[in-house]
Formats: structure tokens, C-alpha cells, sequence
């Protein structure tokens, strides 16, 4: 993944004022997760199905 071609989008929960929240990035097979505050930072980075599953764990 070249980070200086990887579209970021917030979080439809940020706030006006930032705060709190992280982003999401759509990389062909693959979704990749960062915290906003520090977008130079570690990356998270799951396939399709993982991050499904992911999504349906923490929304329990």
C-alpha cells in the first residue's frame, strides 16, 4: 500500500470539531483503518471478509 496514493475518509461519527474518531481507506482487496489524530501512525489493514467480521463484532 503506497500511503501517499490511499484516499482517507472520517468517520460519519466525527464531530465538527474532530475529536476522537478514525479512518477508513479503501485499498483494492482490503480496508485499512487508521486513528486521525496521527495519520502518520500504525496502520490497521484487513481483507474484505475480516473486516466485515470485524465490524459485526464490535457492533454487538
Amino acid at each position: 500500500m503506497d500511503p501517499t496514493k490511499v484516499v482517507w475518509r472520517k468517520s460519519s461519527y466525527t464531530g465538527p470539531n474532530g475529536g476522537d474518531c478514525v479512518e477508513l481507506a479503501s485499498v483494492p482487496g482490503t480496508v485499512a483503518v487508521r486513528d486521525s489524530k496521527d495519520p502518520g501512525g500504525p496502520r490497521l489493514v484487513f481483507d474484505r471478509r475480516a473486516f466485515a467480521e470485524f465490524l459485526a463484532h464490535i457492533k454487538r
